[in-house]
C-alpha cells in the first residue's frame, strides 16, 4: 500500500509544489534520451508525473505505472498528460510490455521492503524491457546515514501552494538495521488540518542491489555517482540480455 503522502488526495495535490526543485529529472532526461536513445519507457513509480511527462513532450512513448491512485490523479491533470499511459498499479499491471527503457528514480527502489518483493518487482521490470533495454535506477548509499538529518528543524517547510500555506516536515522515528522508517506531517493552515504520514525506506548496500539486479536476470552495466547527489546516491544501469 502507499504511503499517504503519495495516496492521500489532499497530501498528492500539494506534492509538487513541496518538491518544487526537479532539476534531478535534468539528469535522467539527458540519459535516456541522449545517451541510450530511449524511444519508449516505462516510469516505475510514477508519482504526480513529472518525468514521465517531461520525456513525453521529447517524443518518447511513455507508461507511468503508480500504485497510489491520488498522485496519478495530479498526473493526469498536468499539460501534455494525454501524451502518457497513466496505469494505477504495479509493474505486473502493466504487462505484457516491450519498452527501450525503465526508471525508478527518488525512492522508488527503496519503498521495496523485503528481498522477495523487491526480485519480484526487478523480474516484472526485465519482462517489460525488450531484449537490450536498460534499466536504469537511483539509490541512497547507506554509508552517508543521510536519515540522520531528517529532523524537524532541517527539514521544515513552509510553501504557499493554491492550497493556500502548507507545512510540512520529517522526523526519523525508527531505525531497524536497514529499515528507516520516519513521520512527515503537513498542516493546512486554511483550515487547521494536520495530515499525518509514515513511510519505510530501505538502504540496501551497493552490493546487495547489484546482485538482486544481477539475481533478476539482468547484466549490470554501469554503476555512477549520481551527478546531481554526488557522494549520496548510486545510479545503476543493468541491461536485459539481447540474446
Amino acid at each position: 500500500m502507499p504511503d499517504a503522502i503519495f495516496a492521500d488526495p489532499r497530501l498528492a495535490a500539494v506534492y509538487d509544489a513541496l518538491d518544487a526543485d526537479r532539476s534531478d529529472l535534468d539528469v535522467y532526461e539527458r540519459l535516456l534520451v541522449d545517451e541510450l536513445g530511449a524511444r519508449s519507457v516505462l516510469d516505475v513509480g510514477c508519482g504526480t508525473g513529472s518525468l514521465a511527462v517531461r520525456l513525453a513532450r521529447r517524443g518518447l512513448d511513455v507508461v507511468g505505472v503508480d500504485p497510489a491512485a491520488a498522485s496519478v490523479d495530479v498526473a493526469r491533470a498536468k499539460p501534455d498528460a494525454d501524451r502518457v499511459r497513466w496505469v494505477v498499479g504495479t509493474v505486473p499491471d502493466v504487462l505484457p510490455l516491450q519498452v527501450d527503457a525503465a526508471t525508478l528514480t527518488g525512492n522508488v527502489a527503496q519503498v521495496f521492503l523485503t528481498d522477495a518483493d523487491w526480485l519480484a518487482t526487478l523480474r516484472a521490470v526485465r519482462a517489460a524491457l525488450r531484449p537490450g533495454g536498460v534499466v536504469v535506477l537511483e539509490a541512497r548509499r547507506p554509508e552517508v546515514r543521510a536519515w540522520e538529518g531528517w529532523t524537524e528543524p532541517l527539514t521544515r517547510q513552509r510553501v504557499r501552494t493554491a492550497h493556500g500555506l502548507v507545512e510540512r516536515w520529517s522526523e526519523v522515528t525508527a531505525v531497524d538495521g536497514e529499515l528507516v522508517t520516519f513521520s512527515s506531517p503537513t498542516t493546512f493552515s486554511a483550515d487547521g488540518t494536520r495530515v499525518a504520514s509514515t513511510s519505510t525506506l530501505r538502504f540496501r548496500p551497493r552490493t546487495a542491489v547489484e546482485a538482486s539486479l544481477v539475481e533478476a536476470g539482468l547484466e549490470l552495466r554501469d554503476v555512477r555517482d549520481a551527478p546531481d547527489r554526488p557522494g549520496l546516491e548510486w545510479v545503476y544501469l543493468a541491461r536485459r540480455p539481447a540474446g
